[in-house]
């Protein structure tokens, strides 16, 4: 029952102040659960990254159901899963009333302005501790370079992930073992997302909350590829498909899960609210999370037995390192949209110092420094 107690107080803290996209929310739990409260070993936590880029779903929701599971087994699972996506949920429904009434949400620019900057030196510092941890030797090194290079030309995450793995596996596993590999390449896919013009009639008359359910069952049951997917599945299937949502609508679904803390799987309870109100936002929210909590009970027991085996282990490490190669892109990516100005610039030299000058400082304090610097530099 404490570590219930323990894992609830934590989750629900967590998300109530993770912005910024998976990288920054796993960056926030190395911090609480490696470096403050030492749950697990480096390793472990790393293995558990790399498994959850391998399955579908939210990926910091499913790592903190992970944690869940280590700390208190199912029950934690279960409490962890939920209280980190909670406040993201309840936040967002009340956005989406406000919408429904109003026609329009909240204006919070001059906080993003400052959080942003934050959150990339607080994946900038998560890349840099676990680092140390995961790449170990040259070739190790070699594949986090390989994966950098393909992910920056273009390749979708997911299969930078899987070219990583595969390409690390084989090229350790056999080089150990003194074989030659004359060659390995795998292919990437490039997926291109287009919202051409859509002449729209939307009918939620015939809206039902169980076809709302399915529907976002399935999503959560195939969602790969990052939270801006979403726009594609989401457009395909209420926009496109059931016409029970405007283009505008799903674009300001997206925008209120971009700026509410949090996973971004909120989305959906924005979505379901349009449609059916708070019968539809309870649907569409438990459809999208539930394949999450099935798959990471499924996954978390396997982990410690791949990492047994041999050449699964060298499996697992070149996907450790790959997942930092694309938590060090992402934060480089952002970066070149987000430090655009001397006062973004300000904002992340302060984050970077707080983190060197301050020992052991929780990322929050730094999250909650750059909202308000934010919100200074923006109205002055």
């Amino acid at each position: 029952m404490k570590e219930l107690k323990e894992i609830a107080f934590i989750f629900l803290k967590l998300g109530l102040i993770t912005f910024g996209g998976p990288a920054a929310h796993i960056a926030l739990f190395e911090d609480e659960v490696i470096a403050k409260r030492r749950w697990m070993t480096h390793q472990h936590f790393l293995d558990l990254v790399g498994a959850t880029n391998l399955i579908p779903g939210p990926n910091s929701t499913e790592m903190a159901m992970h944690t869940g599971y280590y700390r208190a087994g199912v029950p934690g699972l279960i409490t962890a899963g939920i209280c980190f996506t909670l406040p993201a949920v309840l936040i967002t429904g009340i956005f989406a009333y406000i919408y429904a009434v109003y026609g329009n949400v909240p204006d919070v620019k001059p906080f993003l302005f400052g959080i942003k900057p934050a959150v990339i030196i607080i994946i900038l510092n998560a890349v840099y501790k676990l680092n140390s941890k995961s790449i170990k030797g040259w070739k190790l090194t070699l594949v986090a370079a390989l994966v950098i290079l393909i992910n920056f030309l273009g390749v979708n995450e997911i299969f930078s992930l899987l070219a990583g793995g595969i390409f690390g596996a084989f090229f350790i596993y056999f080089s150990e073992k003194k074989n030659t590999l004359n060659s390995l390449s795998p292919i990437p896919l490039l997926a291109f997302l287009t919202l051409p013009p859509l002449l729209q009639t939307v009918d939620r008359s015939q809206a039902s909350l169980t076809t709302l359910f399915l529907t976002c069952l399935k999503i959560g049951a195939v969602w790969f590829g990052g939270g801006y997917i979403l726009v594609a599945y989401f457009n395909s299937e209420f926009v496109e498909g059931l016409h029970w949502l405007t283009r505008q609508e799903l674009l300001d679904a997206i925008a209120v899960g971009q700026f509410t803390p949090g996973p971004f799987l909120s989305s959906a309870t924005f979505i379901g609210y349009q449609i059916a109100g708070i019968p539809g936002a309870i649907s569409a929210t438990l459809g999208i999370i539930i394949p999450s909590f099935v798959f990471v009970a499924i996954l978390n027991p396997i982990i410690p037995r791949l990492r047994n085996s041999k050449f699964l282990s060298k499996f697992l490490d070149a996907v450790n390192v790959s997942a930092l190669a694309v938590m060090l892109v992402v934060s480089l990516k952002l970066g070149a949209e987000v430090l655009i100005d001397f006062q973004t610039w300000v904002i992340a030299f302060l984050s970077a110092a707080a983190f060197f000058t301050i020992k052991k400082i929780n990322s929050a304090y730094i999250i909650l420094g750059g909202a308000v610097l934010g919100y200074i530099f923006y109205i002055v």
